[in-house]
């Protein structure tokens, strides 16, 4: 069965830090693109940060730069980010989806291109 499960959300303090996972199982990770995505209530989906496989490339949205990290775990089939200096902008639902279109894009966080989707996990930063 393929699917990708998305964990490690969870509630933190303002400057705190949280890493989330993206496990995949059914297809090598490794070969998609993977990228996660953050939906905040009455917001809509925005890229956080994706890797392209072809070429480790990454991408992040403005707002995470400095921030947040994306990398592949070392547990194969893993991909993960690692959110520090959280603030309560980066509440939200964050998705984690892979890219097997395949297509050219023109970044690598271009959302139409994901075509497969994960459940998501919660993060709340809150004091």
């Amino acid at each position: 069965q393929v699917q990708v499960v998305a964990s490690g959300g969870g509630l933190v303090q303002p400057g705190g830090s949280l890493r989330l996972s993206c496990a995949a199982s059914g297809f090598t990770l490794d070969a998609y693109a993977i990228g996660w995505f953050r939906q905040a209530p009455g917001k809509a989906r925005e890229g956080v940060s994706c890797i392209r496989s072809s070429d480790g490339t990454t991408d992040y949205a403005d707002s995470v730069k400095g921030r947040f990290t994306i990398s592949r775990g070392n547990a194969k089939n893993t991909v993960h980010l690692q959110m520090n200096n959280l603030n309560p902008e980066d509440t939200a639902v964050y998705y984690c989806a892979a890219d097997f279109t395949g297509r050219d894009a023109p970044y690598v966080c271009y959302e139409g291109n994901y075509d497969f989707w994960g459940q998501g996990t919660q993060v709340t930063v809150s004091s």
